[in-house]
């Protein structure tokens, strides 16, 4: 009996039909948006296979054909041969870097006669594999840090090949997997941590030619070493569980910068930031010294954060000026404001928003987009495919895609929740991280929320690769979560 149920002969039945649907719906949705995107006016068959739309068709039928293998392979390969399967893909990546085919600027992809694949999108669910393997050991504990270095490397070491491959937007989508370490026990500070470089990024490089009232200070600055001080303070309250020193730094700091900023408003001019990073350097001194006292961490950590905040922060404006390549600084630039080039790296985006607001409420109606019929917006039928979706089926259109996505996001939460097994749940949160890392900044640098790094809309954009890559991911996590409440020998 027990040999009957190791081979699994009911496993169709086990299977969330739901999520199926929801990948048929997404992909049937999906075709419609290539069609439009990439129909001409006078073609007469969308079907056939010289036209994106016709070859879309293989693609999916290809993808349903791979799902099934994969849904009919025993869940147990998977586990087996996780770390066989990434360093397999590790190869492949490395090869890939001395490809001598340059596509649009980046080497990752290899051209086999009329097919190209692009191994960073296999990548994912090897590394996905992979995390889930080492992290399903017996004693794995992310808070230590032999464990979550390991962990790191087997995420940085494939963003690294693609980043030489010249695939920035590809390496950055790896990022996706610290939402599932959050999942896993990683401290809620390093999640907190990443936000807040982000706001100083944001607010510094902005505001950083914007003076203060009539002081020679920078508003970035002056806003962002502000920042430093509350959020110290605030941290000294939650992790250090000392209400009065936290009341205690934020008065002292906070105030006595006004103080300065009084002082150089009605007293004398002055650069008020030198003010605060002197205060910034006694918060630090002073955690230190707290922590030498109390023998409390977490202030030694609070002021790592601190002094981490500040190097980041000034070194900031030198990555971006002198380390970015100048198409990524000018589409920066456009994102936050500081240009238009309406005709340059801007030029994306402001026609994938003409597109999406011609489309009203209800849309143009399919195949009766003017925006994309006439080609004003490149890769309208990859990576900026959304505004064909916005221009032809409008805002209720735009919705109901986008629910359809909250619906897949939110079934894998569930899928992910029910796995008896460590390994089963981190392969799932790593497949849901990637899809919602995907749609967010897909639709974001769509709509100009987003910096523009070219990566696909899942099950929508053109292409074989993408849309393999996606079916490997979903599919295999079907198959684990099928096999969940099976005997095993």
């Amino acid at each position: 009996m027990a040999q009957a149920k190791d081979k699994q002969p009911g496993v169709l039945r086990s299977i969330d039909w739901w999520t199926i649907l929801i990948y048929l719906a997404l992909l049937t949705f999906g075709w419609i948006s290539v069609c439009g995107a990439s129909y001409d006016y006078g073609d007469t068959d969308i079907f056939s296979l010289s036209t994106r739309s016709g070859m879309q068709i293989v693609w999916i039928g290809t993808s349903l054909v791979l799902g099934l293998v994969l849904l009919l392979l025993d869940d147990r390969v998977y586990d087996t041969f996780a770390y066989v399967i990434y360093i397999a893909l590790l190869i492949l990546l490395f090869a890939t870097i001395f490809n001598p085919h340059d596509i649009k600027g980046s080497r990752s992809w290899l051209v086999l006669g009329p097919l190209r694949l692009q191994p960073a999108e296999f990548a994912k669910f090897a590394t996905a594999l992979a995390l889930a393997k080492f992290m399903s050991i017996y004693d794995y504990d992310i808070h230590r840090w032999k464990h979550f270095a390991v962990t790191l490397a087997i995420i940085l070491v494939p963003m690294m090949f693609i980043i030489l491959q010249r695939e920035t937007g590809s390496a950055l989508v790896y990022l996706a997997f610290f939402l599932m370490f959050y999942r896993e026990g990683m401290p809620g500070s390093i999640l907190f941590t990443a936000v807040a470089m982000v706001i100083y990024f944001v607010l510094g490089i902005r505001h950083a030619d914007t003076m203060l009232a009539y002081t020679p200070t920078s508003v970035g600055k002056f806003a962002v070493l502000l920042l430093i001080q509350f959020f110290s303070a605030v941290m000294v309250y939650v992790y250090c569980k000392d209400t009065r020193d936290a009341c205690r730094l934020l008065a002292l700091t906070v105030g006595l910068t006004l103080m300065a900023l009084l002082f150089s408003l009605y007293v004398l001019p002055f650069d008020v930031s030198y003010v605060q990073m002197l205060l910034c350097a006694l918060l630090i001194g002073y955690l230190v010294w707290q922590g030498l006292n109390t023998r409390i961490r977490n202030y030694f950590w609070i002021a790592l954060f601190a002094l981490g905040s500040i190097v980041f922060f000034n070194l900031a404006d030198y990555g971006l000026n002198h380390v970015l390549q100048p198409h990524q600084r000018t589409r920066i630039n456009v994102l936050l404001g500081l240009e238009e080039d309406l005709k340059g790296a801007g030029y994306n985006v402001h026609q994938s928003e003409i597109a999406i607001g011609s489309g009203g409420l209800e849309g143009k109606g399919f195949l009766n987009g003017t925006q994309t019929k006439l080609k004003y917006v490149p890769e309208q039928d990859t990576d900026f495919i959304f505004c064909t979706v916005g221009e032809e089926e409008g805002f209720l259109g735009s919705a109901g895609v986008l629910l359809l996505f909250l619906a897949l996001i939110l079934r894998l939460i569930h899928l992910a929740e029910r796995q008896p097994y460590r390994f089963g749940r981190v392969y799932g949160y790593s497949v849901l991280s990637i899809f919602l890392f995907h749609v967010f900044i897909n639709v974001g640098m769509v709509l100009g929320l987003t910096p523009v790094i070219g990566i696909p809309l899942p099950f929508f954009s053109y292409g074989g690769s993408s849309l393999w890559g996606f079916t490997l991911l979903l599919f295999i996590f079907l198959r684990i979560d099928a096999g969940r409440n099976l005997a095993r020998s």
